[in-house]
């Protein structure tokens, strides 16, 4: 079993952070190499894929890669993000979604020509996107290398129902052997992947505070989606194996690690919120992790008793608009948001017992919802090792870079 970490205490991380103005991000390195090994745990013998998405911080995605040898290869969520990271050094990128973005395209062509077989893999799911892609292409080009995106939703009571994000509309075995020959029947374009993601299963929590029937709902459904997906992502890759190439099968996400990496049609996972450990892992009964990533707000006003306002903090995570979105007061523990002003642009009031302890000038410490989009906020990440700051290093945002 993997070691967990110890829990951070308000007063550790006041006593760490006593020099540094807030607002600030950091990540627990502490929390996020357990994290790592319980990742690596659950994806058993598989590599496992790192998500940039999720962590929008180029050295602490090459610090993942080279801090164990099966993280391996990157997925990433833009075009010019890839191309960024290739121009960095970065190897075995997989772009996660497909783009319409021709310059990029055209850079990527390019890429393809001065090195075969090793460009960035791109994303399709339709006979669009190949146009798209050739329509940039010259005389000159070398193959540009394809995933084939497979929707991994599961269609319930006789196909009344979806569970899953909306994504590929190639869902059967016959569709995607017909995208298949379609792209083998193109000179510059080759398919050698193929991916799938469950977002129905690693990217939803099977506890639903307060909502126990809801909560059952989930893990049965999940639990008929897994046995789904297993059955027919395996007659996909037979098939599409007897018109293509196909290298790498890649599937999963950090929620679904232990699933997904059973399947042996399967090459490899990826995962990429677990290292952070954002709030929306709380709400899982299959694995825990260790928060690892957070962010400082200075307390700047005592509106009265049980209640101070911070400085700014209203960082939403993207998606439907429920509570589940919100950022989560973490340290000290007993802080909750003010229902009429949640978390706010400029000011966000925290109230409960803990409040009376703080004084102007100390810190709150709050986790966000999901992973990634924290990072947009701050143009740097403290690393902290034990008791002690390690190093400071850019975000995207800090080396100048908004791709989404």
């Amino acid at each position: 079993m993997v070691e967990e970490a110890p829990a951070r205490t308000h007063a550790e991380l006041e006593a760490i952070f006593d020099e540094v103005e807030a607002p600030f991000a950091f990540v627990d390195l502490d929390a996020m190499w357990s994290n790592a090994a319980a990742m690596l745990e659950r994806a058993g013998e598989k590599p496992v894929r790192v998500a940039s998405k999720s962590l929008r911080c180029r050295p602490l995605i090459e610090r993942i890669l080279d801090h164990d040898e099966r993280f391996r290869g990157v997925m990433s969520f833009t075009l010019p993000e890839t191309l960024w990271l290739a121009e960095r050094g970065m190897e075995d990128l997989l772009l996660a979604y497909p783009t319409t973005d021709l310059e990029a395209l055209s850079e990527l062509a390019l890429r393809s020509v001065a090195s075969p077989g090793a460009a960035p893999i791109v994303m399709v799911d339709c006979v669009e996107h190949l146009d798209l892609i050739e329509s940039v292409l010259g005389s000159q080009a070398s193959p540009v290398r394809l995933c084939l995106d497979l929707d991994a939703s599961w269609w319930g009571f006789k196909g009344r129902i979806k569970a899953g994000p909306q994504r590929s509309p190639v869902h059967s075995a016959d569709q995607a052997v017909a995208l298949a020959e379609e792209i083998g029947r193109r000179d510059k374009l080759e398919l050698v992947a193929l991916m799938a993601y469950e977002g129905q299963i690693a990217g939803v929590g099977d506890r639903v505070p307060g909502r126990p029937l809801r909560s059952r709902t989930i893990r049965w459904m999940q639990k008929k989606s897994r046995a789904e997906i297993a059955e027919r992502r395996a007659e996909v890759v037979a098939r599409l194996r007897e018109v293509a190439p196909i290298e790498i099968v890649n599937g999963g996400g950090t929620g679904s690690l232990d699933s997904t990496s059973a399947e042996e049609a399967v090459t490899e996972v990826t995962a990429g919120s677990g290292f952070f450990a954002p709030a929306q892992f709380d709400a899982y009964t299959r694995f825990s992790l260790r928060p690892a990533a957070g962010y400082a707000l200075p307390v700047v006003r005592r509106p009265g008793a049980g209640v101070v306002t911070a400085l700014g903090g209203g960082y939403l995570a993207s998606g439907p608009l429920d509570p589940g979105r919100m950022p989560v007061p973490w340290l000290p523990p007993g802080l909750e948001f003010d229902k009429e002003e949640g978390a706010g642009e400029v000011q966000t009031p925290l109230t409960g017992a803990a409040a009376d302890a703080l004084a102007l000038g100390d810190n709150v410490y709050l986790r966000h919802a999901k992973a990634g989009e924290l990072c947009e906020r701050f143009a740097s990440l403290l690393l902290i090792e034990g008791d002690e700051i390690v190093d400071e290093i850019p975000t995207y945002r800090g080396e100048g870079e908004t791709f989404l």
